[in-house]
C-alpha cells in the first residue's frame, strides 16, 4: 500500500487532511466514497460498535463459526461501515516463534480457529454432574422399557425403531437387553458409537431380529472384525447398514431416503402410493453401486429434486444413468458428482438432461452460458484437523490458512519483500464465504500522524447489499477473482472440491509433458564459431559496469575500465539492457552485452521450468513444478494424488523472479500453497525431502556457466564452483519449517555464514559418503548441458553475436547422488569467487587465485581463452 504525501503538519486534524493522506488506500480499499467520512469518525475516536450489530455463532458442530445480524433493525447496502481489528499480525517467519512466545496468543488463536474443541470438550464433561448414569445396565434398560411402553400403546404388532446411540453398551449388556424379546417387529436398531467388540455375541442377538431393514454399527470396536459380511448374509431384508445400501435395498431405503420412514413413522413395508408421492430424494454417500429395480420413473413419477452425491454406480454406465434420469420428466434439480458415474462435464450432462433447471445448485441457463464444465455447490469446508498430542501452536499453525489475511506495505521508493500476515479479530474471522457475499472487506491502513511509520493496520467491513436481522453475513474469500484466475481451483484452500478432477487434470498435464521431447531428436553439436573481440589494433577493450567486484579485480591490460557506456566496447552491467536503457545511454547494438535477449527463459522461475518441460518433457532432474498462476489444477491433483498414494507430500513455494529465498516457503499444506498465491506470482516445485547431506546439513552447489553462443551452444563451466552449508541440522520435523538455518543454504544474506574451501568439501564429502566426487561432477555437467540445450532449441531467438554472459547454477543432490537444478542466476554474486583462493578439482588442477576469477571469465567470454573453465 503506497500511501499519499502526509499533510504538511503531520497530524490527521480532519476528515479533509484524512481524505488527502489517505486518498490512494481509500481508492483502492474499494469503500464506497458515502462512507469515506463515516470511517474517519469511527477511525479517529476508535469505535469498534460491530459487537452491537453483530453475533457469532458456532456451527459445523463447534468447528467453526459464524457471523449473523443480530441487530433490531436490517442493514441497508453501503449504510454503514465497520472497523475489524488485527488480533495477530506477523511475518511468516515470525509466526510459531510468536506463538510459543507470547503470552495468551496460541490460546487466543486456537480458540479463535476452533482447534481447542476437545479442551473444551474435557472441560464441560468435568464440569458436569458426577450422577450421569450413561453407560449402566440401569439406565438403558430405562431406556428400553420407556420405548417398549411407548410401542405397546400403539399396538403389539407395530414396528418399532430402536435408538440406542452412544450410551455405552458393551457385548454383555447388549445380550442382557433381550432386544428381540421385546420388539418382534423390530425394523431399525441404531447402535452407533457403542463399545461393542464381540462378533460373535454381537451376531448372537442381531440374528434374533430377522425384520431389521436398518442397522448401524458405525464406531464399534467390532468394526473391522468380519461382522459385515455376517450381517449381511444373517439378515435377509436388511436394506440400509452403517448409512450404506445393501444388495437388497429397495421400496424401504429410497422410502426412508425421501423421509417417509424414520424414528417417528416406523413401518416394515411401504405402500406404492406412498413412493409415487416422493418428490425429494437424498440418495448421497450411500455406497449405491447399482440403483435398486424400484427407482424408475413409473415407480417415481413426482420425482422433482435427486441427490445421488458421493455413489460409485460403477454397475451401470454413465450413458444408461442419463438415460434412466431423463425418464423422470419431473426432474429439476439435480446433485451429483463431477466428474462422477455422470461423466466430466456440467455441458454434457444439461445437453443429456435438458429439463434440468439446477444443476449442483447452479442455475442451468448460467452454466450454459459460462461454458463452465465443473459445478459445485455443495462444498463441504476444509476443517482444521489435529492430534490430541499437538500443542496448541502447532494446531494454530495447521490451522491459520483457513483464517489469514495478507497486505504488502511500501513507499514511494520501494515495496517489502516480505508480506504481512494477520487474522482478524473474532468477529471479522467468523465470517464465511459466499459466491454471493452481502459484505466485502478490505485491509486499511490508518496514518493518524500522516506517516508510514506510525500507521494502525484495520480492516474495514461494509454490507454490499440488504441484511435482514437474523441472516448470516458472508464475504467472497476470492473477490475479484474469476474462473480465468483459477477461482474454483482456488476455493480448494477453504473447501473440499472433487479430488477426482484435479487428478485428471494432472494426468492430462503429465501425458502432455511426456509428449514434449524436442531435444531428443537435435543431439548434433554445431562447431563453435566463437573468436576474440580484441580489436586488431591492439588497443584494450573499453569496460563499463556497475558492479564493485569488476570494478576491483578485472585487472588485464586488455580491459580498461570507462565511466562512458557510449564509448564501452563492454557493457558489464546489473541492470537489464533493454531497449529503452539503450536509448536512455546512447547505446549502440555493436556493443557486447553481459545479457542474452530473452534470457528469461532460464532466469525466471517459472520460464525455467516451462522451457525445460517444452524440450525435455520432464527429466529427472527438474523437480516436478508448476506455475501456480496457470497450473493451479494439476498441482491440486499431483498432490491429491501423492496424498492417497501415501508418498511425500512436501513442496516449497518461490516466487517467480526473487533473489536469495526472499518470500520462498517450505509446506505440505494444500491451504497454504494455494493461499501463498496471494503474495506474488509463485512457481510451486517438489522439495527435496531426501536430499544427501554434509554432516547432517543441508547444501548446495553455486557453479558457473559462460556462454558465448546459443546457436550454436557454446558454454563453458569455471572450474570455481562452491558450497553453501546451512546452519542447522537437516530435519523434516514440521515446526522446522520456519527455521531459515535448517532449510535454506544462502546464508551470506540471512544468518551466519561458515565458509568451506571446495577442495575441503570435496574431500570430506567422499569420505563421509563413500564416493568418488569426479562421477558425480561429470552428471553435474551434464545436467546444466541439457539446460542450456533447452534455452537453444526452445528460443533460438535468444542469438545475438554480442552477447557473452555468466550464469550461476544452483545444483542440489538428492540421496542418490543425483543432481537436481533449482536456480538460474543471471549476474551472480561471485564475492566468494574472487575472495578466497582454491584448487581446480579437474582439469589442470591449478590454484586458481580469487583475485584472477574476473580476468579469467573475460579471458573466456571475449578472448577465446580456456584458462580454468571446460567446454560443456
Amino acid at each position: 500500500m503506497s500511501p499519499a504525501a502526509a499533510a504538511s503538519d503531520g497530524r490527521i486534524r480532519s476528515y479533509e487532511d484524512f481524505a488527502r493522506v489517505h486518498a490512494y488506500l481509500l481508492a483502492a480499499s474499494g469503500i464506497p466514497p458515502s462512507l469515506h467520512e463515516r470511517l474517519y469518525r469511527k477511525l479517529a475516536d476508535e469505535v469498534f460498535d460491530g459487537g452491537e450489530v453483530f453475533a457469532v455463532e458456532p456451527c459445523e458442530e463447534g468447528r467453526q463459526r459464524r457471523l449473523v445480524l443480530a441487530a433490531e433493525h436490517p442493514l441497508g447496502r453501503e449504510s454503514d461501515v465497520f472497523l475489524v481489528d488485527h488480533a495477530w499480525s506477523f511475518r511468516l517467519s515470525d509466526a510459531l516463534k510468536q506463538l510459543r512466545e507470547v503470552p495468551g496468543l496460541a490460546e487466543r488463536m486456537a480458540a479463535l480457529m476452533c482447534v481447542d474443541l476437545d479442551r473444551r470438550i474435557e472441560t464441560e464433561e468435568s464440569d458436569e454432574h458426577d450422577g450421569d448414569s450413561s453407560g449402566s445396565l440401569e439406565h438403558v434398560l430405562q431406556i428400553v422399557e420407556k420405548e417398549k411402553a411407548r410401542i405397546q400403546e400403539s399396538g403389539s404388532d407395530s414396528a418399532a425403531w430402536i435408538e440406542l446411540e452412544e450410551l455405552g453398551i458393551d457385548d454383555d449388556m447388549l445380550v442382557a437387553l433381550d432386544l428381540s424379546a421385546k420388539f418382534p417387529n423390530m425394523v431399525a436398531l441404531n447402535l452407533w458409537g457403542n463399545k461393542l467388540q464381540n462378533t460373535e455375541k454381537v451376531m448372537q442377538e442381531i440374528r434374533k431380529c430377522p425384520k431389521l431393514k436398518a442397522l448401524w454399527l458405525n464406531e464399534n470396536p467390532v468394526l473391522g472384525k468380519g461382522i459385515d459380511k455376517a450381517v449381511l448374509d444373517g439378515l435377509s431384508e436388511l436394506e440400509i447398514y452403517n448409512s450404506r445400501f445393501t444388495s437388497k435395498a429397495g421400496e424401504w431405503a429410497l422410502s426412508f431416503c425421501a423421509d417417509i420412514v424414520g424414528a417417528d413413522n416406523p413401518c416394515s413395508s411401504v405402500e406404492s402410493t406412498l413412493l409415487e408421492s416422493i418428490v425429494t430424494i437424498d440418495l448421497s454417500d450411500r455406497c449405491i453401486h447399482k440403483l435398486p429395480e424400484v427407482f424408475s420413473p413409473s415407480k417415481l413419477p413426482s420425482l422433482s429434486k435427486l441427490n445421488i452425491r458421493g455413489n460409485p454406480l460403477d454397475q451401470i454406465s454413465g450413458d444408461n444413468l442419463l438415460k434412466l434420469f431423463s425418464g423422470f420428466t419431473q426432474l429439476q434439480e439435480l446433485e451429483v458428482d463431477i466428474p462422477g458415474p455422470l461423466g466430466n462435464s456440467a455441458i454434457s450432462i444439461l445437453e443429456a438432461l435438458p429439463n434440468l433447471s439446477l444443476l449442483n445448485g447452479v442455475n442451468s441457463s448460467s452454466i450454459i452460458e459460462t461454458g463452465k464444465h465443473i459445478v459445485d455447490s455443495a462444498l463441504q469446508p476444509r476443517l482444521p484437523e489435529w492430534s490430541p498430542e499437538e500443542p496448541l501452536s502447532e494446531r494454530v499453525i495447521g490451522a491459520m490458512w483457513l483464517y489469514l489475511m495478507t497486505y504488502r506495505l511500501a513507499n514511494e521508493e520501494k515495496i517489502d519483500e516480505t508480506p504481512v500476515w494477520y487474522v482478524m479479530d473474532e468477529l471479522g474471522s467468523a465470517m464465511r464465504h459466499s459466491d454471493n457475499a452481502n459484505f466485502r472487506i478490505a485491509p486499511f491502513l490508518f496514518m493518524p500522524e500522516g506517516k508510514l511509520a506510525t500507521a494502525i493496520s484495520y480492516t474495514v467491513l461494509w454490507p454490499t447489499h440488504d441484511v435482514q436481522t437474523g441472516e448470516e453475513c458472508t464475504r467472497d474469500f476470492l473477490f475479484g477473482i474469476g474462473e480465468e484466475k483459477q477461482r474454483s481451483a482456488r476455493l480448494t484452500a477453504w473447501f473440499r472440491t472433487p479430488e477426482n478432477y484435479f487428478i485428471q487434470e494432472f494426468r492430462k498435464y503429465q501425458e502432455q509433458l511426456q509428449s514434449n521431447s524436442i531435444c531428443s531428436s537435435t543431439k548434433t553439436k554445431e562447431t563453435p564459431s566463437t573468436k576474440s573481440v580484441r580489436p586488431s589494433d591492439g588497443r584494450a577493450l573499453r569496460v563499463y559496469t556497475d558492479i564493485p567486484h569488476v570494478e576491483e579485480f578485472l585487472t588485464r591490460p586488455e580491459f580498461v575500465l570507462t565511466t562512458d557506456p557510449k564509448e564501452a566496447d563492454i557493457i558489464w552491467v546489473s541492470m537489464q539492457v533493454d531497449s529503452e536503457v539503450k536509448n536512455a545511454l546512447g547505446l549502440a547494438d555493436q556493443q557486447y552485452t553481459n545479457q542474452f535477449p530473452f534470457e528469461a527463459c532460464l532466469v525466471m522461475k517459472h520460464h525455467l521450468a516451462e522451457t525445460i518441460h517444452k524440450a525435455w518433457g520432464s527429466p529427472e532432474w527438474l523437480q516436478p513444478t508448476y506455475n501456480l498462476e496457470t497450473h493451479l489444477s494439476p498441482l491440486i491433483g499431483d498432490y491429491c494424488t501423492r496424498k492417497r498414494d501415501a508418498m511425500d507430500n512436501l513442496w516449497i513455494m518461490k516466487p517467480w523472479n526473487m533473489a536469495r529465498t526472499i518470500d520462498t516457503t517450505v509446506t505440505g499444506d494444500l491451504s497454504a500453497i494455494i493461499r501463498l498465491m496471494e503474495t506474488g506470482p509463485k512457481i510451486c516445485q517438489k522439495y527435496i525431502e531426501r536430499p544427501v547431506l554434509f554432516q547432517g546439513r543441508k547444501f548446495d552447489l553455486r557453479y558457473i556457466v559462460l556462454v558465448c553462443s546459443i546457436r550454436p551452444l557454446e558454454i563453458f563451466l569455471s572450474d570455481v564452483f562452491w558450497v553453501r552449508l546451512a546452519n542447522n541440522q537437516y530435519t523434516l520435523e514440521k515446526t522446522s519449517f520456519f527455521e531459515y538455518e535448517t532449510h535454506f543454504t544462502v546464508m551470506n544474506y540471512n544468518g551466519r555464514m561458515n565458509h568451506m574451501n571446495t577442495p575441503e568439501f570435496v574431500k570430506e564429502f567422499e569420505k563421509e559418503h563413500q564416493v568418488k566426487w569426479l562421477e558425480i561432477h561429470e552428471s553435474i555437467r551434464s545436467m546444466i548441458r541439457c539446460v542450456f540445450e533447452s534455452a537453444a532449441a526452445v528460443h533460438p531467438e535468444m542469438q545475438n553475436p554480442f552477447s557473452r554472459a555468466m550464469y550461476g547454477v544452483d545444483v542440489m543432490l538428492d540421496n542418490r547422488f543425483k543432481p537436481k537444478i533449482l536456480e538460474v542466476t543471471y549476474c551472480p554474486d561471485c564475492g566468494r569467487a574472487c575472495k578466497y583462493d582454491t584448487q581446480a578439482l579437474v582439469g589442470s588442477k591449478n590454484t586458481i587465485k580469487g583475485a584472477d576469477f574476473f580476468n579469467t571469465v573475460f579471458g573466456c567470454l571475449f578472448l577465446d581463452e580456456r584458462t580454468n573453465v571446460s567446454p560443456l
